[in-house]
């Protein structure tokens, strides 16, 4: 199949002979920054992108998707929850409470946010059941024989140096009532009966649950302190706490996850484009050696210009070949690119070679995922940068007087 006039002119201006090996070369470095640039900024794209991800799954893993409060505190738990429970898309509720105080066990001893917690319940608001390592949490509930039960985070436990059926001790600040008196914070024994790993190192260096009538009593009160809800898509949250109080009053409070934890997904998105416009940059300049590539090509080809202008060709189709000249340069570093990007990407999100502090991002490795929008903008935006870049040399091209052009060859 014969190639249109214009497309064919361009490809043979691109493949050069050896005495203009110099445009060729300038143009094969313009298609491999595009390439360059293009791929840098895919990686980049999908590196933020399975962070948010990991980071959100695991956040909405081991936390709940609502939470839930009341102006003047939960009067009836179970009553609320049962309500809560009706409300469209919620699929579980539980009545939690929570205080701060500090795990002891022999010299050891570390912070601790206690949760109390319904074992039964709360395995439907949080993927708590499923991050078990070593118990259970029905062991939590509460018994009239031996110490009651508490499960820990693992790092947690491995600081304190405890396992299964060892002891701890919580220190807490509240005061503790008896028939002598008001006294101050004493400690409070409890048997480990089950160790977790929910993946987030704030929940395994720093949380214990227990049953929550002892959590009641490790806190000093006397009811939950919120209901926490899970929905069956955790992007319709929103919807279901801005529902709460017009179905149950207005003194019901309630927060969806993505608000609780709106400062780190803002942070997470302002790195995403920082980083995608730095990495951009990197196309632009691709772009820039497009535009030397083809004026030096105009002013090397301004006899052969003059010469097609002279034999019938427009103004226009002068024009046409040089925008394809530019294009084939944007479409082959544009393919190569997404090539090459597709390809670190799968290698570095299977093999996992990229790993991170986890005191810092809360995963040990960093998680590559290209959402396919993300994918076809980069394309897109490349080849319109390369499209841009065509334009000026494209239209002096085409104006080029052949009179002037022939006048000294």
């Amino acid at each position: 199949m014969d190639l249109p006039f214009e497309l064919f002119v361009a490809v043979r201006y691109l493949l050069a002979r050896r005495k203009q090996a110099f445009i060729s070369l300038i143009s094969f470095i313009s298609v491999l920054g595009v390439a360059v640039g293009v791929m840098a900024l895919l990686i980049a794209l999908a590196l933020m992108t399975g962070l948010q991800g990991e980071l959100r799954d695991r956040l909405v893993g081991s936390t709940a998707h609502v939470y839930v409060w009341k102006v003047g505190g939960i009067d009836n738990a179970d009553a609320d929850v049962r309500r809560l429970r009706e409300l469209p898309h919620v699929i579980g509720a539980a009545p939690v409470v929570l205080g701060q105080g500090l795990a002891q066990s022999g010299d050891a001893n570390a912070p601790i946010m206690i949760k109390g917690i319904e074992p039964a319940l709360e395995v439907t608001v949080t993927d708590l059941g499923r991050a078990m390592q070593a118990g259970s949490l029905d062991a939590l509930k509460p018994n009239q024989e031996g110490l009651p039960g508490i499960v820990l985070g693992k790092d947690l436990a491995a600081k304190l140096s405890v396992s299964i059926n060892d002891s701890v001790r919580i220190l807490t600040p509240q005061e503790t009532l008896t028939p002598f008196g008001v006294f101050g914070a004493r400690p409070h024994a409890f048997k480990v009966v089950g160790i977790f790993s929910l993946g987030l190192l704030e929940f395994d260096s720093g949380y214990g649950f227990v049953h929550l009538s002892d959590g009641e009593r490790l806190v000093g009160k006397t009811r939950p302190e919120m209901i926490e809800l899970r929905t069956d898509d955790l992007f319709v949250a929103r919807s279901v706490a801005d529902e709460i109080p017009e179905r149950l009053g207005t003194d019901y409070l309630a927060e969806d996850w993505a608000e609780s934890n709106k400062q780190l997904f803002q942070a997470l998105w302002l790195e995403k484009m920082g980083l995608s416009i730095a990495i951009g940059l990197i196309v632009m300049i691709a772009a820039l050696n497009i535009v030397a590539s083809l004026v030096l090509l105009v002013m090397e080809k301004s006899r052969d210009i003059a010469i097609l202008k002279t034999m019938g060709s427009s103004s226009a189709s002068i024009r046409r070949i040089f925008v394809l000249q530019g294009l084939i340069i944007g479409l082959l570093g544009t393919a190569a690119g997404a090539i090459g990007g597709l390809s670190l990407i799968y290698v570095l999100d299977r093999y996992k070679l990229i790993h991170v502090p986890m005191d810092v991002y809360q995963v040990s490795y960093v998680p590559f995922k290209l959402e396919v929008l993300d994918g076809l903008v980069v394309i897109a935006c490349a080849v319109l940068i390369c499209f841009v870049a065509t334009i000026y040399p494209s239209r002096q091209a085409s104006k080029l007087d052949p009179a002037q052009a022939l006048r000294y060859q």
